[in-house]
């Protein structure tokens, strides 16, 4: 089983990716953006091998206008070697890669113009996977797309314009359960003529079920009847709905009891799991250390090194409480470590930890920074204790100072991407 995250890394650095605007898409913005974009993409299969995360949505904009006769340029010949350097480190490792275009690749609309558009799309992200060395068991998520006042015909039509896909398309494309229009038995009556596979959405299932009950597993064995030897294990998506948030939206951080409660009634679990959350790796790598085989309290040790600041913010009855935790090396007290830090981070900050927290950052630069540095981060502080300042003020200073002085372990603590 791989559990994996969507698009985004959080907290480490130089991850971020870059966009272009329409009027500024020039040959030579369009190639610095896209090498920009591939960096910051090999960066974060960098992170997920360290952290054996081995399943990962890349962003369908890594490449600027791909699929658009905007960008015009050879761009697969221009960065050959980055793609080659990543594809190695992505077969190395063995990790799994995945598209999911965004809501206006839609194969089933009845404008022919929509539809030559979504082909042209599914072709780029067919094409970057190409670039990547990866095989069709990577796979490109789809959704049926609209009704447009008949569910039997808009299926039909998703059909018929299937047959216009490339090949390679074809093997890779994987269709999903929605929360409003086609429900799992909708999508799996679909992908049984089509002869592809796929996957099931716990949330969308939740919102929007078919008249026929079925827990998740049972379903999910179901599913798994779509999948061949050729499109790898079973791929399924897992999220948790937001408290007092619209249908559908998503969690800030996955909740782990609630997750674990739902991994240990599969069937099987060696399937592999995505998780769309807002947290992105920080949720992954929660369920990857929850449920590994071989683990050891150093694993709990490196995520304490990244968390224990943002706790000691929150709660600093929690912070003490978890430092006694991990004082016992021979144990692996996973579910009690980040159920701690999940009490902790649910807590309401209070100005006097967060002055405390933001002193102990302060402490990494006494003896190198600057008077003027001190002087502002005093007055930063003093702003946020009187009212008058954030502590978004005072965050962004801390994390200009680890930038500009290179403090390695602040700079992947959680205290400055967390709230």
């Amino acid at each position: 089983m791989s559990i994996g995250y969507a698009c985004l890394n959080v907290g480490t650095p130089n991850t971020a990716m870059r966009s272009v605007i329409k009027r500024n898409a020039t040959n030579e913005m369009l190639t610095q953006v896209t090498q920009h974009n591939l960096e910051a993409l090999e960066k974060m299969i960098d992170y997920n091998i360290e952290n054996n995360i081995r399943l990962f949505r890349i962003s369908s904009d890594l490449i600027p206008f791909g699929s658009s006769p905007v960008n015009q340029l050879a761009w697969w010949n221009i960065h050959h070697d980055t793609f080659q350097r990543i594809a190695a480190k992505v077969k190395k490792s063995n990790m799994r890669l995945s598209f999911h275009p965004g809501q206006y690749t839609v194969l089933n609309s009845p404008r022919e113009d929509v539809v030559e558009r979504a082909i042209l799309d599914l072709d780029y992200h067919s094409k970057v996977l190409d670039c990547l060395g990866s095989g069709y068991d990577h796979k490109i998520i789809l959704h049926v797309g609209g009704v447009y006042g008949d569910k039997e015909e808009a299926m039909a039509r998703f059909a018929e314009n299937f047959q216009r896909l490339s090949s390679a398309v074809k093997k890779r494309l994987i269709i999903e359960n929605d929360d409003r229009l086609y429900n799992i038995v909708d999508v799996l009556t679909l992908a049984e003529t089509l002869g592809i596979p796929v996957v099931y959405d716990n949330l969308h299932h939740a919102i929007n079920p078919p008249p026929e009950f079925g827990s998740d597993s049972q379903w999910i064995d179901q599913v798994k009847n779509t999948w061949k030897a050729e499109d790898g294990k079973q791929k399924i998506h897992y999220s948790q709905q937001a408290s007092k948030k619209r249908l559908g939206a998503h969690t800030q951080t996955i909740n782990l009891e609630t997750f674990l409660a739902f991994y240990e009634g599969l069937t099987d679990q060696s399937i592999d799991i995505m998780l769309e959350v807002k947290d992105k790796n920080i949720s992954a790598l929660k369920c990857v250390n929850a449920t590994e085989v071989d683990a050891n309290i150093s694993l709990l040790e490196k995520e304490w090194a990244r968390y224990k600041y943002l706790v000691l913010e929150k709660s600093p009855a929690d912070y003490e409480r978890i430092r006694t935790l991990l004082k016992d090396k021979a144990s692996y007290p996973v579910r009690a470590f980040y159920t701690l830090i999940e009490n902790a981070l649910a807590k309401e900050i209070q100005v006097g930890q967060a002055e405390n927290a933001a002193l102990h950052i302060w402490g990494y630069f006494k003896g190198k920074a600057t008077s003027q540095e001190e002087k502002r981060f005093v007055k930063t502080l003093e702003n946020y204790r009187n009212g008058s300042g954030t502590l978004a003020t005072v965050k962004r200073h801390l994390l200009k100072l680890a930038t500009k002085y290179q403090e390695t372990y602040l700079l992947h603590s959680l205290y400055f991407y967390l709230e």
